[in-house]
């Protein structure tokens, strides 16, 4: 029987957020030294309030994973989004899988940045408008003219997504790794998941927790 309970899982969701532009992935990352276990098998649990979110998410994710060898499970596979399971009953669910490890995702806010944009002004000489002026511009005693153009002089807006991703070994519940991820500017959500997954992909890689596939 495990000892302790998984962290999150009776936690409460969190709010909604919504993905619009491109993405840059920011992650940094804490692995436990007290703990000494690779996954080969993996839960992908995205613990967000909305369906529309999650199974983007989880779908985009554990393709990723599958391809680089990493077996890789959506939560919505095998758990009722709608149903809060007492940790015996998750624990056989978890088990019936034969995952060894729980990666779980939350969202952790959305922050705003405005950034002013100043005014530049940029001068082209008229030459470069059309051929005969650019052939003037070279003729003896000829003076071009210039036209000016300015741009700028406008605000912009970042939106910076805060995510939070635990690793758990199914064996114990212990806590193997975390992260704090920055999200900028996130595109849709299956793109989104894609770098998620590679940048979670390569650090764990990074970390020695991943077992390597037998040949």
């Amino acid at each position: 029987m495990k000892k302790q309970v998984l962290l999150l899982c009776a936690s409460t969701v969190i709010g909604s957020f919504l993905f619009t532009s491109c993405s840059n992935i920011s992650l940094t990352s804490w692995k436990n030294p007290k703990e000494n276990v690779q996954v080969s098998r993996v839960v992908i649990w995205g613990m967000f309030n909305k369906l529309e979110y999650e199974k983007p998410l989880e779908q985009s994710m554990a393709s990723y994973f599958n391809s680089k060898g990493l077996k890789a499970i959506e939560a919505l596979d095998f758990l009722d989004p709608n149903v809060k399971y007492e940790l015996p009953v998750l624990e056989k669910k978890v088990d019936s899988i034969g995952a060894d490890g729980i990666i779980i995702f939350t969202y952790k806010g959305t922050d705003k940045q405005e950034d002013y944009v100043p005014p530049t002004t940029t001068v082209y000489p008229d030459y470069y408008y059309n051929y005969y002026s650019f052939y003037n511009w070279g003729y003896p005693y000829w003076s071009p003219g210039y036209t000016a153009v300015t741009t700028g002089g406008y605000w912009t807006t970042t939106t910076i997504v805060n995510l939070q991703a635990n690793l758990y070994a199914n064996s114990s519940n212990n806590l193997l790794w975390t992260s704090a991820i920055q999200v900028t500017n996130p595109d849709y959500l299956d793109e989104t998941g894609f770098n998620l997954a590679k940048a979670i992909y390569d650090d764990l890689l990074k970390n020695g927790l991943i077992k390597a596939p037998p040949k």
